[in-house]
């Protein structure tokens, strides 16, 4: 009979794990759709070429305002209602919005629901890791958030390939693959973490219990400047490679909807051999170390590449991609500095604070662009964030193997 208890087990956690997976897949499938199809869509519904970019960029600024309020609001629900719901509530959301945004034909329209989308995107991913961080021995959890990472980015694949169908048949395809999602969440489980605090009386999903205490505060916020330098280089070198690459004097015009599949494809592998480090050295931090260097040096590579052609741009966005292959490990990270009672919160709002600092990265770059152009301004931001991330990943303690069976006291 415990052989049988525990052979379910397995598969029970191995669903979850794959579930996880293929959440983290559409996930990133319709958050990169915007970046693959911005031109295209853009010109499509009427605005004009110079407009593009300005256009874009306040589009994508909404998207990730959206990120921000979702990650607040499913992090909170996570943590007093269970990750579950959240899972369910937060892909029927984004779903609805992406196949109304196969309808759009002005812009207030298409901000409005992409930021629709983001709320919706917010939920998925941090519930995801937190279930299996809380699932997984504490010895092995770092090989299911690495099979989460290497599964669910290989979405950015798929929103390039069914681009290429057209702008609307890929918001179309996002909505239909979210429903799919949907019905396979409904073989999941509950956290056994959450249901042991369920019904206590501990403060659960108080997003002010961050604020509140000093070092709460500082050890939240080290969690997530970690992270920028990762959403700059997929949010700004390598969505603008179009002016990037002019600035460069590119014998070819560099797509921005090619960079993003290299740039994934990277971040698939990089997240493979982030994973295995971490492994084999006990230790997320050192794992995190080393990325945020090859980050920078990637970068370096990229802005550095005078006359750069469409293939040499191509593997650059691989190379670049999996230099920042950290992404799961960093969310690991998060969810395992915080007690059960609001990990779910820290979980999902600090990857998507992460992805909602693009607001204030285009703020900074494009105040640096006035002044310094394309190129300098490109090694400038990517400098302060890779500095900011490396002293903040040395103030948090290492995690690896930490029991996660406890509480925060507010």
């Amino acid at each position: 009979m415990t052989d049988a208890l525990s052979a379910k087990a397995k598969r029970n956690v191995i669903f979850l794990v794959l579930v996880a997976s293929l959440g983290y897949f559409v996930d990133i499938y319709d958050l990169l759709t915007f970046s693959i199809v911005r031109k295209a869509s853009l010109l499509d519904i009427g605005v004009k070429p110079a407009d593009v970019l300005p256009q874009g960029i306040h589009i994508i600024n909404w998207q990730m305002f959206g990120l921000l309020l979702g990650g607040i609001l499913w992090g909170v629900i996570g943590d007093k209602l269970g990750r579950i719901k959240v899972l369910f509530g937060s892909i029927l959301l984004y779903s609805i919005a992406n196949f109304a945004n196969g309808f759009v034909h002005d812009v207030t329209t298409y901000t409005i629901i992409r930021f629709i989308a983001g709320v919706g995107l917010a939920g998925e991913l941090g519930a995801g890791i937190t279930l299996v961080t809380e699932t997984m021995s504490k010895e092995k959890r770092g090989y299911g958030t690495m099979i989460v990472s290497a599964i669910g980015l290989f979405g950015a694949a798929a929103a390039v390939m069914v681009s290429k169908y057209g702008w609307r048949d890929a918001y179309f395809v996002g909505g239909g693959l979210g429903i799919v999602l949907l019905l396979l969440r409904l073989g999941t489980f509950e956290s056994g973490m959450f249901k042991n605090i369920e019904q206590t009386k501990v403060s659960k999903g108080n997003f002010f219990m961050l604020f509140t205490d000093l070092r709460r505060f500082g050890k939240y916020l080290a969690c997530i400047l970690i992270g920028a330098p990762l959403w700059y280089v997929i949010g700004v070198l390598v969505t603008l490679s179009p002016e990037f690459g002019k600035a460069l004097g590119a014998k070819d015009v560099l797509n921005a909807g090619n960079g993003v599949l290299y740039t994934y494809i990277g971040i698939a592998i990089g997240g493979i051999f982030a994973g295995l480090l971490s492994q084999a050295t006990k230790s997320r931090k050192l794992t995190m170390f080393i990325f945020l260097i090859l980050s920078a040096i990637s970068t370096v590579v990229y802005l550095n590449a005078k006359g750069i052609t469409s293939e040499q741009f191509m593997w650059i966005c691989f190379f670049m991609g999996g230099a920042v292959g950290y992404w799961t490990i960093f969310i690991t990270i998060a969810a395992e500095q915080f007690g059960t009672n609001i990990r779910s919160t820290v979980a999902t709002t600090v990857p998507n604070f992460v992805r909602g600092s693009l607001i204030i990265i285009n703020w900074g770059f494009t105040g640096l662009l006035a002044h310094y152009g394309m190129i300098t301004s490109g090694y400038i931001m990517m400098a302060i964030l890779t500095i900011i991330a490396l002293f903040s990943l040395s103030q948090l303690k290492e995690t690896f193997s930490k029991d996660l069976d406890y509480v925060e006291v507010s």
